[in-house]
């Protein structure tokens, strides 16, 4: 039997436990009734105790030379998957406190090394000035770290979104703090413990607890010079409001309705359909880049749906733990109260819905936990809501389109603008297409983490965000340029 954990929080090289005392506890979403752990629920205390670390660690860190920071990231990559065993058990307990399969949580904790080597190559680009020779002046364009940067992460992909800003925050000389959502917060805790573990005391603070409680605290405060928020677009509003009060800069990822344009040249067979289940399907439908709105070509549409509809029907829906499920339950309640509401109303309005996938275990399916089979929604009309606003869940509409152009028009009917994916043979086109996509982030024959390039930077237009993570880019956020100039001759 899994045994019951307690983590702490982390602030100046140190765990401990919140100023108060306070916990709260964090359950399994496949058996709700199974207690996993509590997390420490930190307070304003704390808060400031640990951004004051963060700021009195920020001369030492940010005087280091950009090599030397690159190489402690490398060194930190290393020791992050040492531990086979220890990355073992974070990975079943990252799958008892979210949900998801466990080949999917060891993706995510072995990935997040692998972005602090990316991170790490950047060290030697950012070391390098850039040179304006005159007349009429000489000119030296450098690159300095902010200072201490706030991180916030949501739960659905906690560890893999850390990598897209906190070893980019830590390269480019930041100190940081960091706040794990508070419904994804024992392994997240207990990793973060381990990298903080390898740097100086007070470069990287850990908070968990309430956003409610600590959220506002963060990121209003006088000594924060950067946050890096990813989340929902209600919540990514009121971090930039309270962030304004200190005219502090923002990187908001606040999620997509992300649509695929299917052409009627695209490939299609089982090994693609695949593909596009995972890209729509994997974790449950929650992820930011998920595919979320299937536009296929009035002249496949047949096809697809036969061939989508198959793979879906092959879902293997139960406990993330159990090696031959595939889809595990939806994070929490009220995650999967939204998916089903726009289920049913799709139902009532008289769309053609098929609910797909095997239960192997039914009386766990229905015995209370956050599960919901794969669900398609066929020639979905597009005024319901399943189609115009994000599920984060397993639930996706298909829809028609006729030509190049209705289908560009159809897929940036959208408030959001993060990812986007295009499938043809032909490699010209899809450019010339995905060039008019109102998205950050544009796939060709492929949607969602499996096909992306962690080297690209990653954000999005419109109600999806500001600002960019992952590649240079993602770097650059974290820094700010600061011009030297003098008289041509006298310093080039």
């Amino acid at each position: 039997m899994d045994q019951i954990i307690t983590t702490e929080i982390f602030v100046n090289g140190e765990a401990r436990p919140a100023s108060d005392g306070g916990v709260y506890g964090i359950y399994n979403p496949a058996r709700p009734d199974e207690l996993v752990g509590h997390a420490a629920a930190a307070t304003k205390t704390d808060v400031e105790d640990a951004v004051r670390a963060a700021y009195a660690a920020f001369p030492e860190w940010s005087g280091l030379s950009f090599g030397d920071r690159a190489s402690i990231m490398r060194n930190i990559a290393k020791q992050l998957t040492e531990d086979q065993r220890d990355v073992e058990y974070r990975a079943r307990l990252f799958t008892r406190e979210h949900g998801k399969i466990a080949r999917e949580t060891l993706l995510e904790i072995t990935r997040l090394g692998d972005r602090f080597l990316q991170a790490a190559d950047y060290g030697d680009r950012m070391a390098i000035d850039e040179e304006i020779k005159g007349p009429p002046f000489d000119t030296i364009v450098t690159r300095q770290p902010r200072g201490v940067a706030a991180l916030i992460v949501p739960w659905n992909w906690p560890l893999s979104i850390l990598g897209a800003k906190l070893p980019q925050a830590l390269v480019a000389g930041n100190t940081v703090v960091v706040k794990p959502s508070a419904n994804s917060a024992l392994a997240p805790a207990l990793t973060l413990q381990l990298i903080a573990k390898m740097l100086p005391p007070g470069v990287v603070n850990i908070l968990t607890g309430s956003a409610s409680t600590i959220g506002d605290p963060l990121v209003g405060h006088p000594l924060v010079r950067k946050v890096n928020f990813t989340g929902s677009v209600e919540v990514g509003r009121h971090v930039m409001k309270v962030a304004a009060d200190n005219i502090t800069p923002v990187t908001l990822e606040l999620g997509g309705n992300d649509a695929a344009l299917i052409l009627e040249d695209a490939e299609l067979n089982d090994d693609v359909f695949n593909k596009m289940y995972w890209g729509a399907f994997g974790s449950s439908g929650q992820i930011c880049m998920a595919l979320k709105r299937m536009y296929v070509h009035e002249s496949r549409y047949d096809d697809v749906v036969d061939g989508f509809t198959a793979a879906c029907e092959r879902a293997v829906v139960g406990d993330g733990l159990i090696p031959e499920t595939t889809m595990g339950p939806v994070n929490n309640a009220k995650q999967l109260k939204v998916v089903a509401d726009m289920i049913a109303e799709a139902r009532s309005k008289g769309a053609d819905v098929k609910e797909c996938g095997q239960v192997p275990d039914e009386a766990l399916y229905a015995g209370g936990g956050h599960f919901q089979k794969p669900v398609l929604v066929y020639d979905a009309d597009p005024s319901l809501s399943i189609v115009r606003d994000e599920q984060f869940g397993p639930a996706l509409p298909i829809m028609k389109f006729s030509s190049d152009d209705e289908g560009i028009i159809l897929a940036n009917d959208s408030e959001f603008g993060l990812c986007s994916s295009v499938w043809t043979e032909d490699a010209n086109r899809a450019v010339n297409i995905a060039r008019k996509l109102e998205a950050g982030y544009t796939y060709l024959n492929g949607h969602g983490p499996m096909a992306q390039d962690g080297r690209g930077p990653f954000g999005g237009f419109k109600l999806s965000g500001i600002g960019r993570n992952l590649g240079y880019d993602g770097v650059l956020a974290f820094a700010e340029p600061h011009s030297i100039s003098g008289p041509a001759g006298f310093l080039l």
